[in-house]
């Protein structure tokens, strides 16, 4: 089953850090292993979500959604998106963006350099959006009720997200973005750049969101008319089949399956930036997470149990947060690639390891017999 189902992705894997090796080395075979864990373990509460809508859909469509939605996903946002971004920060072409990134590196690794504190201040305030969204959020399951608690109750207030994303990057454009640092170790000031590119991505946050919002209640509707359905054949007589989304509501779903994705790949390509600029080995290890997270989609359908390790979703938007704070720090610090990636994981690990423990806690309270 286990081969079977993540086959293609241990074959990408091997092809993958191969190429890294022949590529740049061990340290790039490193990278590549950071950036697909990291890529692994913020998707995998969309492999959560995936695998709860696609099982209610029929065959076709989710034949569709695990061809086609994989071709988007892999070669469409993780390999072609940082294209872009590197193209419109650095005002390149994007044939000359990837020309300049395999031939001249020096030249490519100073131009993502000047356009970092565009990149981070972006990608930040996107990243700090989903961090903040969800721990305002109130939640059934926490794993640190302490700090959760308070904050769930602090999210009743309307736009407090927003409201602190844009402190945050206020403070940013009038810290960390008069000294953004550039290639050679000058420093200059990017404020207005900084500011211009965060409204950036709180904008594109909020559209992404609307996008989610509006096919999320197209899925809502069609699950009450789907109830209603039932409803009346239970008081007809007649028998009530299982049924499975197909036509406009599966097409519907598929699309809403991609907007989802594209928000939690866009997440992993800009976490990617504070990780590493060589947009060869951010292909690599992004294409590597992405096939993992098709494949961890498809063995949660065939499974049937998506609820076994509660706290992984915390861990995974915890890991976001932290992304988020670092990627407005490197405006005008350096932070060590290494200790990036290794927050991510040890978070996840954390949240991990906090499941288990959650599971055999409650396998213990069920196991005590009853006394009469």
């Amino acid at each position: 089953m286990v081969l079977k189902t993540f086959g293609w992705s241990f074959a990408i894997t091997a092809l993958g850090l191969a190429a890294a090796v022949f590529y740049g080395g061990w340290t790039a075979f490193g990278i590549v292993a950071i950036l697909s864990i990291l890529e692994i373990s913020l998707s995998f509460d969309n492999a959560v979500v995936n695998a709860g809508i696609l099982k209610k859909m029929n065959a076709f469509w989710q034949k569709i959604f695990l061809t086609v939605g994989v071709l988007i996903a892999v070669f469409g946002m993780r390999l072609v998106f940082p294209v872009v971004i590197v193209a419109i920060t650095a005002s390149l072409g994007p044939i000359e963006a990837v020309n300049l990134a395999l031939t001249d590196k020096d030249r490519y690794q100073q131009l993502v350099t000047d356009a970092h504190p565009a990149i981070a201040a972006f990608g930040g305030m996107f990243l700090l959006m989903i961090f903040l969204d969800f721990i305002f959020e109130d939640r059934d399951i926490k794993w640190l009720a302490w700090l959760e608690r308070p904050l769930a109750k602090l999210g009743k207030i309307d736009m407090l997200s927003a409201c602190i994303a844009l402190i945050a990057l206020v403070i940013t454009s009038a810290t960390f973005a008069t000294q953004a640092h550039q290639h050679g170790g000058a420093h200059v000031d990017k404020a207005q750049t900084v500011l211009v590119a965060g409204i950036a991505g709180l904008i594109t946050y909020m559209i992404v969101g609307g996008l989610s919002g509006y096919f999320e209640n197209k899925l809502e509707e069609d699950e009450e008319a789907e109830q209603e359905a039932e409803e009346e054949a239970r008081k007809s007589g007649n028998p009530v089949s299982a049924v499975v989304m197909a036509g406009k509501a599966a097409f519907f779903m598929f699309l809403y399956l991609e907007v989802l994705d594209a928000s939690f790949s866009f997440d992993g390509v800009i976490g990617a930036f504070a990780i590493t600029n060589d947009i060869v080995l951010m292909a690599l290890g992004l294409g590597i997470g992405a096939m993992y997270v098709r494949s961890l989609t498809v063995y949660l359908v065939r499974q049937g149990t998506l609820d076994d390790y509660v706290y992984l979703e915390h861990g995974a938007h915890y890991a976001i947060g932290a992304l988020a704070v670092i990627l407005l720090v490197t405006i005008q610090y350096e932070i060590n690639e290494v200790i990036t990636g290794l927050v991510g994981v040890v978070l996840i690990a954390w949240s991990f390891w906090s499941s288990v423990r959650r599971n055999k806690r409650l396998a213990e309270v069920e196991g005590v017999p009853v006394e009469a």
